[in-house]
């Protein structure tokens, strides 16, 4: 078995890289004192720094330059998956020479294994992973193991148990030139690694032989490699185009260090330290559970448990595997899980930084993650679902996140009193930056009556429409966001919906089809807040904006008429049959910022004008394997989606129309069809439950 040494986890093997900021821009306003600021805390040693960034003002830029000053490894957090993409795509132009990587979620659909006691209903875990969010995850880790320049831009999936980086690390293949090694031995540690041989369908995390040389595509990676053996030494290591098998290198790489195509990869010595953990465990559960009386409870978790073991002895892996991971990483009871955060500090020590992004949003959400993990859990473990150790896979309690990062800057227009409080606590001053260096003024806000306030919304957009303006359009629920997407479609409108139930992916897609003009109107829940940066919107309507609450908060408020705060022609249209308190407030601290900007450009004799962003690349572009999709009519191929007979297809039929549909749904999303995506989804989910 060959591993690396352990040094390369605490910085002494890893490539020094520097960061590099790339921008046209200079910092202006009040970001070179904000960045001053900032920077001057950080060496100070405080662990806990507020940057107040109105919207527009560069708060992204600020972070950029912080870094490029101090060269920080950095996390950045976010709250929902459509920032952290939008702040992955800005950290990746400012650093096109550096590791920048995206870490979220990496299921398009996850249910979550679940028992409910009340119908005597066990709801298995069931997951459909995405390939390519699963490969930039892949990449994040292995970057940090390798390279000193390092940006994670992360959802708060973050902080949930991926195992130890210490076992991650250790569990490589590291090949060399002139290495003494065969085929055999190679492809032994890559299906330990996870890797599977596929001879014909060759993709991320797998490998083939060709006979004396074997090809490997790691899962984090868009290229392959090409190793070819003779005389049981290791002859040559050439990176290859994974479609053509081709190489435009014309000297062999020196060496080569792969990393498991799963974070959960048990070593065979640690495993069997492991089992037997988990039968001292297993044993005195299920007599527990015997005396209690439990005894249907008891044979469950016996045959549930004996059965996980040996599919992890003959497979190496098991579906729920993440359950026993505490065996696996050496941890006890209640011990924290292995994070994220965990890779940098092994890595980098405390010479990291973490960024938490909208903190009023994202602080509250670590808070809140470990209890509803936990009370599912609990029903699992109290019918004999799961060993109690399935209570030590979960995300970290907020206390034991907050004592990870050595430093932090919490950055909203909107901070909260909790993190304010933790920076005046270190005597630490709240970095504001109010001032837009393209010298744009808040939005001029008109209140209307809520009644009829579709009708006079639909006379705003049409007005717009004519000028090709976009249109923001935030409500209270999703399903008054599609059927009003729905309804302006049937006037001809071009609109668009965006909520939690679009895949990840697909958000980001919406977005950018928007900022292309591909649809006018974008219409949302809560997504339609905190940081997003579309220059093209010129009207932002707020239905209901006196239905006070979490959505309608003076928070939520301020944020969503941000949104009209990137363009000299901004305007916010709030319907409302009174004015609530938050309103009031809202209303009066976006005013406030007006004149603070307007004093600003007089004194500096600037005119405003409309901020000019660059439409960035996708976050993965993906090459459709097949244009077999695109041929189809889709009229056609939707009356055949909603006429399929459940009572005249077989178990097996059924399979495999499901594997087909989960195919198109996938293609007909890359062409942006969504409507017929979502119907493809839907008509899955009901094949699923026959």
């Amino acid at each position: 078995m060959v591993t690396i040494s352990l040094d390369s986890l605490t910085g002494n093997d890893y490539i020094d890289i520097m960061f590099v900021l790339k921008s046209s821009f200079k910092p202006t306003g009040d970001q070179p004192r904000a960045i001053n600021q900032l920077c001057e805390g950080i060496t100070k040693g405080l662990k806990n720094q507020v940057l107040l960034g109105v919207t527009g003002s560069g708060k992204t830029f600020t972070i950029a330059n912080v870094i490029e000053r101090l060269q920080l490894p950095t996390l950045v957090i976010s709250h929902n998956k459509t920032l952290a993409g939008q702040v992955y795509q800005e950290m990746r132009d400012f650093f096109p020479q550096n590791a920048v990587s995206y870490f979220v979620s990496y299921y398009d659909y996850y249910q979550p294994e679940a028992y409910l006691p009340q119908t005597d209903t066990y709801i298995e875990k069931e997951a459909q992973i995405n390939e390519l969010i699963d490969k930039l995850r892949l990449k994040s880790t292995a970057n940090i193991l390798t390279r000193n320049d390092v940006i994670v831009v992360a959802s708060v999936s973050c902080i949930y148990n991926i195992g130890s980086p210490l076992e991650y690390g250790k569990s490589v293949l590291l090949l060399k030139v002139k290495q003494k090694s065969t085929i055999k031995d190679i492809t032994s540690r890559l299906v330990q690694l996870q890797y599977e041989r596929s001879e014909y369908d060759f993709k991320r995390g797998t490998f083939r032989i060709r006979g004396s040389y074997i090809d490997i595509y790691p899962a984090y990676e868009d290229y392959g490699y090409r190793i070819t053996i003779a005389d049981e030494n290791v002859l040559s290591i050439f990176q290859i185009d994974p479609l053509t098998g081709k190489s435009e290198q014309t000297e062999s790489l020196p060496g080569l260090i792969l990393y498991p195509a799963k974070h959960f990869v048990p070593e065979p010595d640690v495993m069997e330290k492991a089992e037997k953990e988990i039968r001292k465990d297993l044993k005195q559960e299920y007599e527990a559970l015997k005396r209690n009386g439990h005894m249907p409870e008891a044979e469950r978790l016996l045959r549930r448990v004996n059965y996980d073991l040996e599919m992890i002895k003959e497979i190496g892996y098991v579906n729920g595997i993440e359950n026993y991971s505490r065996y696996f990483d050496g941890r006890k009871k209640g011990d924290p899980p292995f994070s994220l955060l965990d890779y940098f500090k092994k890595t980098y020590g405390d010479k990291f930084l973490v960024c938490i992004d909208e903190s009023h949003m994202s602080v509250p959400q670590i808070s809140g993650m470990f209890n509803g993990d936990f009370s599912r859990k609990k029903m699992l473990v109290d019918f004999g679902f799961r060993l109690k150790a399935a209570f030590d896979n979960r995300p970290l309690r907020f206390e034991e996140f907050y004592k990870i990062p050595p430093h932090i800057i919490y950055t909203s227009a909107t901070p909260d009193e909790w993190e304010l409080n933790e920076a005046r606590k270190e005597q630490s001053i709240v970095v504001e930056q109010l001032i837009r260096p393209t010298g744009i003024i808040d939005p001029q806000i008109t209140v209307r009556p809520a009644v009829d306030e579709v009708i006079d919304l639909i006379q705003e957009i049409e007005k717009r429409v004519l000028k090709k303006q976009k249109i923001l359009v935030t409500t209270l629920t999703k399903k008054v966001a599609e059927d009003l997407a729905f309804y302006l479609k049937e006037k001809h409108i071009k609109a668009e919906y965006l909520h939690s139930d679009v895949e990840t992916l697909e958000r980001s897609n919406i977005l950018y089809n928007l900022r292309k003009g591909s649809f006018d109107v974008l219409i949302g829940v809560n997504l339609l807040r905190e940081g997003l940066d579309l220059p093209e919107v010129y009207l932002v309507a707020i239905l209901d904006a006196d239905k006070e609450g979490f959505l309608r908060s003076k928070t939520a408020l301020i944020q969503t008429m941000g949104r009209a705060a990137r363009n000299i022609s901004g305007e916010v249209i709030m319907y409302a049959d009174s004015i609530t308190r938050s309103m009031k407030y809202a209303i009066d601290e976006i005013d406030r910022r007006r004149e603070y900007q307007i004093v600003y450009n007089k004194k500096h004799n600037i005119t405003p004008i409309t901020i000019y962003k660059p439409i960035r690349e996708k976050i993965v572009e993906q090459d459709l394997q097949s244009n077999m999709v695109k041929e189809v009519n889709k009229t056609y191929y939707e009356s055949e989606v909603d006429n399929i007979n459940f009572d005249s297809l077989t178990p097996y039929d059924t399979k495999k129309i499901i594997k087909k549909l989960e195919k198109d749904m996938k293609h007909f999303a890359e062409e942006m069809n969504f409507e017929l995506a979502i119907k493809i989804r839907d008509k899955i989910k009901e094949m699923k439950k026959l």
